[in-house]
């Protein structure tokens, strides 16, 4: 009779290191790193079985506070070295931790790659719409008007909406939560570590220093829930404090309704994460929150998961096709390659 293996039983507390964490009093960082420490305990997953891998600023110190294998790499190179890691040893989940200034300027390209090649790793990008390790500069995520100390007149420039991006990369999983909505951002870390294939997940962060409460549209209870859509799949899209608005689709072009009103629930967008096409969750991608005064906002911001789909990944097509070589022409030879025809002899 086969011994039957009982993976050890995990607590938030076996995921903590002995380093100091040091990020500023009131920063989002806490709460995220405290739902990480919360979702893998639940998952049971040992803890040499998983790597962190990030590359610079707040967030990217990451790594040394999670009890795991970690990497703090080089700025915006983190997908690359997570990409290697992933392919050199299959049995680790991998975690990349980035943010929107990390990942979005210098390391937008290797971010893009990443996720179009389907690689087995799963981008957290904390989002908080500014630099804040190097003081306060405006960030590719930084909304219009956003001052700050190379933006004192406010950004002019169109920011980067990093859902968007993960969607036209074909990400095929893609989510977004709140540092502050801690219930929702376990269950949604919980499903990316789940998936099989590249996970990327936005973290609205605050930055208590240089951004504070850019966010608040989507934290304070008084205005939330007119401001948030939650994603269920195959369910009808509605919000509101009395859960009376709804999203409903007229040809191309999204509009908010009232339930009972305009229309009925079966009239409403049906939430779909596992449709193949990503055309409407690009479309939900598209829903930004305007915090100029007296804005008037003609959709909510969705949360949740947007797309979830299971395709072959990188490392399943790479396997199948180097096990295809070797039925075809045998086990190669490091000798035999060094001495190959187009070897020559420079005298």
């Amino acid at each position: 009779m086969a011994a039957t293996t009982t993976l050890p039983t995990l607590k938030p507390d076996d995921f903590k290191t002995d380093q100091e964490v040091r990020w500023c009093p009131g920063c989002g960082d806490y709460s995220i790193l405290a739902q990480m420490k919360k979702a893998l305990a639940a998952l049971g997953t040992p803890r040499e079985k998983i790597a962190f891998v990030s590359g610079i600023g707040c967030s990217s110190r990451f790594p040394y506070y999670m009890n795991t294998y970690g990497f703090h790499t080089i700025h915006g190179r983190a997908p690359t070295f997570a990409t290697g890691l992933r392919l050199a040893n299959p049995e680790l989940q991998v975690w990349v931790v980035t943010g929107d200034g990390d990942g979005l300027s210098i390391g937008g390209n290797h971010l893009v790659h990443a996720l179009r090649r389907n690689i087995d790793i799963k981008v957290l990008l904390f989002n908080n719409e500014i630099y804040g390790l190097t003081k306060g500069q405006y960030s590719p995520a930084s909304r219009p008007g956003t001052p700050s100390k190379t933006s004192p007149g406010g950004s002019f420039e169109t920011p980067v909406r990093p859902l968007s991006v993960a969607l036209a990369a074909e990400a095929t999983f893609v989510a977004r939560t709140i540092d502050l909505d801690v219930q929702h951002m376990v269950g949604v870390l919980q499903r990316a570590a789940a998936h099989k294939g590249s996970a990327f997940v936005e973290i609205y962060q605050n930055c208590k220093i240089f951004n504070d409460g850019v966010f608040e549209y989507a934290t304070d209870k008084s205005v939330k829930a007119d401001n948030v859509l939650y994603l269920e799949h195959g369910k009808p899209m509605v919000f509101g404090k009395d859960r009376s608005k709804g999203i409903r689709l007229n040809g191309l072009k999204p509009e908010v309704v009232t339930v009972g009103r305009d229309c009925q629930v079966d009239d409403l967008l049906t939430h779909d994460e596992a449709a193949d096409e990503p055309t409407l969750a690009y479309l939900l991608s598209r829903f930004a929150h305007d915090t100029a005064k007296d804005a008037v906002d003609p959709y909510p911001e969705p949360v949740g998961v947007y797309r979830a789909v299971r395709r072959p990944t990188y490392e399943e097509l790479l396997d199948a096709r180097i096990d295809a070589a070797v039925a075809r022409k045998g086990r190669g030879k490091v000798e035999e390659l060094f001495a190959a025809e187009d070897v020559w002899t420079v005298q």
